[in-house]
């Protein structure tokens, strides 16, 4: 296995991990997890680089970096979710369009077909804004850890809950996912037209469709 596969690996070996700390509510388990989520985000970039860099890209790289941005993601937004941090209609969004797409992949690669999937320039900035939605979420939580142990800065961090933030950042990356959703299944709506039949013809009884 390549270096820039075993990279993507790690970053989902490292997801399970990241999500035991976030539940721990106490400070040293919120900061390991921010600091795990940060590794994880790193290997993103790095794994990538390499592969282009040194001429090491292939097809299951190209399956699985994705595949491993779509478990840790997810894994954190449900987390959150349980945590009672983030709205479950936007969790459900974010993961029907990445769960959606990544099974689009999977038929595409299995259909074998000479049309590749068009990534759209827009899903770079569908990944980056829940990153770092993710990111500045952590970060608050372990600034509201910190403010259990220091009173005197419980003034100043009730004016950031104030702002209700998080709520604002969610419907932000909520709107890029949806809206970048839909532009690759424009990119590519003759394969969602392929999968779409092949579900069909699965699903209702060739009798009625002869």
């Amino acid at each position: 296995m390549s270096f820039p596969n075993q990279l993507t690996i790690l970053r989902i070996l490292l997801t399970p991990l990241f999500v035991a700390c976030l539940f721990v509510d106490e400070y040293n388990y919120r900061f390991a997890a921010l600091v795990i989520f940060f590794i994880a985000v790193l290997t993103d970039w790095y794994d990538g680089y390499i592969a282009r860099k040194f001429g090491a890209v292939t097809n299951w790289g190209k399956f699985l970096d994705p595949l491993a941005d779509k478990i840790l993601v997810l894994s954190a937004f449900f987390s959150l979710f349980v945590l009672g941090y983030v709205q479950l209609w936007m969790v459900v969004v974010i993961a029907l369009r990445d769960l959606f797409i990544t099974g689009l992949r999977i038929y595409v690669i299995k259909k074998n077909s000479k049309k590749p999937l068009r990534t759209s320039s827009w899903a770079k900035w569908k990944t980056a804004s829940q990153m770092v939605g993710i990111y500045l979420i952590l970060i608050y939580l372990v600034l509201k850890q910190k403010t259990l142990t220091i009173a005197a800065s419980s003034s100043w961090f009730a004016k950031l809950e104030a702002l209700n933030f998080i709520d604002k950042l969610m419907y932000f990356v909520t709107i890029v996912t949806a809206t970048t959703g839909i532009h690759y299944l424009i990119d590519n709506r003759q394969h969602v037209k392929a999968l779409a039949h092949t579900i069909s013809r699965f699903l209702i009884p060739n009798i009625f469709i002869s």
